[in-house]
């Protein structure tokens, strides 16, 4: 798919893999809109790349609906979405003086990176669904699950859950959407230097970097962003999860 005006959707736009995403695709000629709940930082990363900032919250249908009504009025149907939203507590499954994991927080992360992912594909599929095919694809679809949902470290049962259900419903959806003729990939990220890790000391970073067999560094948002592109591009891509991590294999802790 040619991404010269066509409109496209990133989740958890303002930063990040998002922020990247958003930033490469505007540059390869497509009209952006972010989703994210970071009003400041979103609508200056939209403003910088040309594109339309909308506040989302992916775990909310209305919020969902309204940000999808947006973004058409504004660019037209989107072709074009990627869903990298989602938040990655650490909390261990019974924590100090024999604590349970608090459900509200395991529940929040499933509604948010799992729920969430999938409302916004049900709904963007909806509204595709009645758009002309642009030759043999009406349009694709790329989620971000993470190497947690096979390597999840201690403290990651929530994060790892979630991750691992993203995993798992990417095949189905491809099959769910084939009729529709819209592709479904995902990509599970290894250790990126994401706005969470570039809060860490310097030699805190170079020590996570040192865990990654080959490039032995974090990886960069940029190299996720190039990544989509290659999907969107590749019309045989479909149905599968794609491991984005330098040959990592997390360990325990």
């Amino acid at each position: 798919m040619n991404l010269d005006g066509i409109a496209a959707i990133v989740t958890g736009g303002a930063s990040g893999l998002g922020g990247a995403t958003a930033a490469r695709l505007a540059k390869a000629g497509a009209k952006v809109t972010l989703f994210d709940l970071n009003e400041e930082a979103g609508a200056a990363h939209a403003a910088a790349i040309g594109g339309l900032f909308a506040r989302v919250n992916v775990a909310d249908e209305a919020s969902v609906d309204a940000g999808l009504a947006a973004a058409a009025a504004a660019h037209g149907t989107a072709r074009i979405l990627v869903n990298c939203a989602g938040i990655a507590p650490a909390i261990k499954t019974v924590g100090r003086d024999n604590v349970p994991h608090p459900l509200d927080a395991y529940r929040k992360t499933i509604e948010v990176n799992l729920i969430g992912t999938f409302t916004v594909i049900s709904r963007f599929a909806a509204l595709l669904a009645a758009a002309e095919p642009g030759g043999e694809e009406r349009g694709v679809i790329v989620n971000t699950a993470s190497v947690a949902a096979y390597d999840g470290q201690i403290g990651q049962a929530a994060y790892a859950s979630s991750k691992g259900g993203v995993v798992g419903m990417t095949l189905p959806v491809a099959r769910d959407l084939a009729q529709l003729k819209i592709r479904v990939m995902t990509i599970a990220p290894g250790i990126f230097l994401t706005p969470m890790l570039m809060g860490l000391p310097q030699a805190a970073q170079d020590s996570l970097g040192t865990q990654v067999p080959h490039p032995s560094r974090l990886g960069k948002p940029e190299e996720y962003a190039q990544l989509v592109e290659a999907i969107i591009a590749n019309p045989m891509l479909n149905g599968e999860v794609i491991r984005l991590d330098g040959a990592i294999r997390m360990a325990p802790r």
